[in-house]
């Protein structure tokens, strides 16, 4: 394989790692995820409140910080939480910041690899970029004239083309990097999720009629090797596409029954934790929050050593 090849080969099967949606045992389906894995009990503790604000690794950071350097970075937190420098937090606002911290892991991830992309350093990615480092052909040459099962490679180009023009909200071709994000990410992304469903539609409608039949929907998640029976759980998976996914019971799944399969309408677990916390520091009760409110509650936002001594402490008498 000559090096520009195997290049190639890596950074799409990276693509797709990153990318793309796989059978529903692996991820297709994109539930929301619970902000902590403590239970929100603010009688007892806030370390549930702490997680969802914070992230859990940088709410960690915080139990080692003492009280005022805690309410320190907090202050510094909530300056970036408004955006737009009216002085309040909004209740969109600080889910937006929640949903955000929840998904940090995939921001570090893009800016890891950020550069890579962005070869003139404008801090920003255009598709040309994208297109030459990941496929390896600059504007205007012949892509894939020397790979043997081009047509392959030319559609995938087209799909990650058409993906990049969705993400690129202002349609001039470069990414900005929260654009880019939603580009390798789409289910994170309100305005994405409609292409999410289209590309799992590609995906699993083999004959190309616009929808998805019983078959199909199993031949996504498992492949018969010769005359064996189908596994219990291949048996169950039809039962759940008669009971479950085909909601209009004419035997076939279409984009709305995909897009409720796949993008399940969750609890919205930002948009309650950011009314929580709201009702809970709302001194005025205009419904939003001022620098002022927030730090005077900031132990039901971040943590500190001095919380984590009384959690202590009450943990210990309880025990007795």
């Amino acid at each position: 394989m000559k090096p520009l090849h195997a290049f190639l080969f890596l950074a799409i099967y990276a693509s797709w790692v990153i990318c793309k949606p796989t059978q529903e045992k692996k991820g297709r389906v994109h539930h929301n995820k619970d902000l902590s894995d403590h239970q929100h009990d603010d009688s007892k503790d806030f370390q549930y409140d702490h997680e969802a604000f914070l992230g859990k690794e940088e709410s960690k950071t915080f139990d080692q910080l003492t009280p005022e350097e805690s309410k320190e970075r907090l202050g510094r937190i909530v300056e970036k939480i408004d955006k737009d420098k009216d002085s309040f937090v909004t209740h969109a606002e600080l889910r937006d910041w929640i949903t955000h911290t929840q998904n940090r892991y995939i921001y570090e991830n893009v800016n890891k690899h950020y550069a890579d992309y962005d070869q003139n350093k404008d801090d920003n990615i255009s598709w040309e970029e994208y297109k030459k480092v990941t496929y390896g052909y600059a504007a205007g040459e012949e892509e894939f004239y020397d790979i043997q099962d081009k047509d392959t490679y030319r559609k995938m180009m087209k799909r990650d083309e058409r993906r990049f023009k969705h993400a690129d909200k202002d349609g001039d071709m470069i990414a900005t990097r929260e654009e880019f994000t939603a580009f390798l990410h789409p289910e994170e992304f309100d305005y994405m999720k409609d292409l999410v469903v289209t590309e799992t539609l590609e995906d699993i409608d083999k004959n190309g009629d616009g929808i998805v039949d019983v078959n199909e929907y199993i031949s996504d998640m498992y492949s018969a090797d010769g005359d064996e029976p189908e596994p219990d759980w291949v048996k169950s998976e039809r039962k759940q596409f008669l009971d479950f996914r085909d909601l209009n019971k004419d035997g076939k799944m279409d984009r709305t029954e995909i897009s409720q399969w796949i993008l399940p309408h969750d609890y919205d677990h930002s948009d309650i934790e950011a009314k929580h916390l709201i009702y809970e520091s709302d001194k005025d009760r205009d419904e939003k929050l001022t620098k002022a409110e927030i730090l005077d509650n900031w132990n039901m936002f971040v943590g500190s050593q001095a919380t984590n001594y009384g959690e202590d402490l009450t943990r210990r008498h309880d025990e007795f």
